[in-house]
């Protein structure tokens, strides 16, 4: 599992290492532009039942934690729902399930790892 450091918090948002490849080119490309959004996941099993939103913009420090030492396989479709996500009201979620097959637009429910998919060709 991943994990996302947020802000000055020493407690990091563990994540399926697949999302959160996802999610770090999505967050770099709308922190880039000066674009800040909203983040948002339902919590794990073992923390306190909820769910949780954070604020991002380009002047909290983040970190990206990965559990692999190898970059993950990016899926195009899903990194411009992401972005779309991002782009609106409700901003970006985690509660995504990755095991949706191409065809198929991803759910939202508990995250799986992400399957074989295509590179990423160029940034969301």
């Amino acid at each position: 599992m991943a994990k996302l450091f947020y802000g000055t918090t020493t407690e990091p948002i563990t994540v399926d290492d697949g999302l959160l490849a996802h999610v770090k080119v999505v967050v770099a490309t709308k922190l880039r532009r000066g674009e800040s959004f909203t983040l948002s996941w339902v919590h794990g099993a073992d923390e306190p039942a909820g769910r949780s939103t954070i604020w991002l913009q380009p002047s909290i420090p983040l970190r990206f934690v990965f559990e692999s030492e190898q970059p993950e396989t990016l899926d195009q479709n899903l990194l411009k729902r992401m972005a779309n996500d991002a782009n609106s009201a409700r901003g970006l979620s985690l509660d995504i399930d990755l095991g949706a097959s191409d065809s198929e637009a991803p759910t939202r429910s508990a995250t799986r790892a992400v399957g074989a998919g295509r590179s990423l060709a160029r940034a969301a």
